[in-house]
């Protein structure tokens, strides 16, 4: 295997549950309904501080001199995406202290490949489609500034993905490697996906996209 297969893998083992957390629905999960703008950008500025706090552990920790770098890196990316979008919101937020369900499995993650599959590919993968859905809500409102706020940081995301999966080629030694990597990778999508579920089972929504 590679990094290629392996996301390919992950996509084709996840496809539905990636395919539902790429639906409108995951702004009516991620707001509790509440789809203002302000709404939207508060769920935004929650989950790139969740990142910005598990990268931040991540490189204080990290033995591996690249993925040490690379969550280094990563961290400073999310807290500037953090700043942009608390700059989009304009308003004073209190940002929660924890880090939720999918950032609270990858935090414990102390294993190398481990992190890197789950963190930047798995969350990766997790994170491209919930730009997607905000840009989307944006283009709706016909605010193209914030669409392009949101285009770019969909951008980056896609950058950290792939550094992720170049990592993954460089550090992965074996089948069992690939098949942890693997492992991890599709844990944290189902993560996302359970508490995507939990949260519209909770408003009365049927996760299941409509026929």
């Amino acid at each position: 295997m590679n990094a290629e297969t392996l996301r390919e893998s992950v996509e084709q083992s996840k496809y539905t549950q990636l395919d539902r957390l790429g639906s409108s629905k995951l702004l009516i999960a991620l707001t509790d309904a509440d789809l203002s703008e302000s709404a939207v950008l508060r769920a935004a500025a929650f989950s790139e501080h969740a990142a910005q706090g598990t990268f931040e552990q991540w490189a204080e920790s990290e033995p591996e001199a690249s993925a040490r770098a690379a969550f280094e890196s990563t961290a400073e990316q999310e807290a500037t995406h953090l700043e942009r979008v608390l700059n989009a919101l304009d308003e004073d937020v209190d940002l929660p202290s924890e880090p939720g369900m999918m950032h609270g499995y990858l935090r414990g993650r102390e294993d190398t490949i481990e992190r890197i599959a789950a963190g930047m590919v798995g969350r990766g993968l997790v994170s491209i489609r919930a730009h997607t859905q905000v840009i989307s809500f944006f283009i709706n409102e016909a605010d193209e500034p914030k669409a392009n706020l949101f285009r770019s940081l969909k951008t980056e995301t896609d950058e950290t993905l792939q550094t992720g999966l170049d990592l993954l080629d460089e550090l992965c030694a074996d089948a069992e490697d690939w098949e942890r990597a693997q492992m991890v990778a599709e844990y944290v999508v189902q993560l996302a996906y359970d508490d995507y579920a939990d949260g519209l089972a909770a408003l009365g929504v049927d996760p299941k996209p409509l026929c």
